[in-house]
């Protein structure tokens, strides 16, 4: 199955990293976000990734034909520009279509324009500013169960306010910060049927016409993933990544 990973956007409240770069490229531990979501799919298999390029694209271009001279010692001759790889220090033996799906493109749009390389079976579809340790495997096994078009991934996100009761006077008898909401949220772990592209359009973004449409048709079912999920939309965000990996125990880290 095909991975689509969606690389298109500005990442506006993450601008002190997005200035230069796409959001997908900021780094989290010396490396990509997009190379830590990428590391995750492929430890359950799936390595063959369709990237829908937009802002920045150059960035992710350059990281991926270099990848190989980023990642190995190499010696070059400056005469002959001639290169020698001295040591095959990553593992990676992954797929990788670049495809530029434009700069202002919403989501359904550039899931459209990637059609033609996804071919005919089933695919997975990923947002690039985010990371889980959600179990692939389960996932796609649940969507193949219920046959329905679309699975989407649900998660508790961690609320960034506190959480107060009170009663109708304005007492407040409960005061709790960084609580977990109890209701899901979309992860943007998504799989599609191909059904999927006879409801897309060239101005709606995924979440707002063709999954509204697919949930009127009673096509889609969600993925309960209770375990660790984060986006990464602000500098706290990032921050907040960063120090998860510096421990050593990022729950992401599934290879």
């Amino acid at each position: 199955m095909k991975v689509v990973l969606f690389c298109g956007g500005k990442g506006t409240r993450l601008r002190e990293e997005t200035e230069y770069k796409p959001k997908p490229m900021v780094e989290i531990g010396g490396r990509p976000m997009l190379w830590h979501i990428m590391k995750h799919y492929a430890s359950y298999g799936f390595n063959d990734f369709i990237l829908c390029l937009g802002y920045k694209q150059e960035s992710i271009r350059q990281y991926f034909l270099n990848y190989e001279y980023m990642y190995n010692d190499f010696t070059i001759h400056l005469n002959s520009k001639e290169k020698t790889l001295l040591h095959n220090q990553h593992p990676e033996d992954w797929t990788v279509s670049l495809i530029d799906t434009g700069v202002e493109t919403p989501k359904g749009k550039r899931l459209k324009l990637v059609e033609p390389y996804i071919g005919d079976e089933e695919f997975l579809v990923t947002y690039g500013d985010g990371v889980a340790n959600i179990d692939l495997k389960a996932l796609v096994d649940f969507h193949h169960k219920h046959k329905k078009i679309a699975t989407f991934t649900g998660v508790h996100p961690v609320s960034r306010f506190a959480m107060v009761k009170a009663n109708d006077q304005g007492l407040v008898s409960a005061w709790k910060e960084k609580q977990q909401i109890k209701e899901y949220v979309n992860a943007g772990y998504f799989v599609f049927k191909r059904d999927i592209f006879k409801l897309l359009s060239k101005s709606e973004e995924l979440e707002e016409g063709p999954m509204e449409k697919l949930t009127e048709k009673r096509e889609v079912m969600m993925f309960r993933h209770e375990g660790f999920w984060q986006c990464m939309d602000t500098v706290r965000d990032h921050q907040l990544l960063e120090g998860i990996w510096n421990t050593g125990k990022a729950p992401w880290k599934t290879w």
